[in-house]
């Protein structure tokens, strides 16, 4: 992935800079494909160690209508630790992304 990606994605979350956590919990909860189209036991468990599966990601995420609302979740509870697929993007894509969300969120751009 590029850094103008991650740019594009960081801003893209901006609009969810003011939805309280629990919101996004709840709306992630109820809407996420992962958590209704899938067996839980189906779903391989992710240690942060392994190389990024992004074909894992994009094969668990395909569709999923809250895929920023997860992403922006995650970003905010895990930041740089964050583990495992969330939001359409693998453990490491989600920590390259990380600094340029922060830095958003920190006033570094405009919303």
């Amino acid at each position: 992935m590029t850094d103008h990606a991650y740019t594009e994605m960081a801003a893209r979350l901006d609009r969810y800079a003011e939805v309280p956590d629990d919101v996004l919990s709840e709306v992630v909860a109820r809407d996420g494909l992962c958590f209704w189209a899938f067996d839980r036991a189906d779903i391989p468990e992710l240690s942060g160690q392994d190389s990024p599966d992004r074909e894992l990601a994009a094969h668990l995420c395909a569709g999923c209508p809250v895929i920023d609302q997860c992403r922006e979740l995650e970003l905010r509870t895990a930041g740089p630790d964050t583990v495992g697929v969330w939001g359409a993007l693998p453990d490491t894509d989600r920590r390259a992304l990380y600094p340029v969300w922060l830095h958003r969120r920190e006033g570094g751009e405009a919303r």
